[in-house]
């Protein structure tokens, strides 16, 4: 039985997210590098470039076997971990970055900032479509509350299940 690919994130040396997806595409591997078409001004001209969206960083699809291949490619420094595994990225994800860039030029990337009494909403598990208020916030994850029937329900929710309401 083939085992199945799956998305990985990979950290780079600064600068070489270009030369490393070229390496992996010759090398049969399957990788990712958004480019973010961004104009530049010169003195005499002004010039469309492709500049990695994400700075450091190259998505790889391979299957658990081959995520050892990954770390021998010249200027892979190492795999991106979350909660002591390297990160996995959803297929829809991936789909969704390279939709974004084909439809956009000079995308602007900007994290989420979750500070005390924002309100976001749930967007999986239990209390999904929920609108909640931040309490506090952890390290990867926010405390939040959720006022209903005159009660406050807190839950330790990952940031990954919240968006920002505005």
């Amino acid at each position: 039985m083939e085992s199945k690919k799956i998305w990985y994130v990979v950290y780079t040396k600064p600068r070489w997210e270009k030369k490393v997806h070229a390496t992996m595409t010759t090398r049969g591997l399957e990788s990712y590098c958004p480019l973010n078409k961004v104009r530049k001004q010169w003195s005499d001209r002004i010039k469309l470039v492709e500049e990695p969206l994400f700075k450091s960083y190259v998505f790889v699809h391979v299957t658990e076997e081959d995520q050892s291949k990954i770390r021998m490619v010249d200027g892979v420094l190492n795999y991106v971990y979350w909660q002591g595994k390297p990160a996995v990225v959803k297929d829809k994800e991936i789909d969704n970055i390279r939709r974004f860039l084909n439809e956009y030029e000079d995308v602007q990337l900007q994290a989420l900032d979750f500070k005390p009494q924002a309100k976001v909403l749930i967007r999986s598990g239990i209390l999904m479509d929920k609108e909640a208020m931040i309490q506090r916030v952890l390290h990867q994850t926010v405390e939040v509350v959720i006022e209903s029937l005159g009660y406050k329900l807190v839950a330790q929710i990952d940031k990954s299940n919240l968006v920002p309401v505005s």
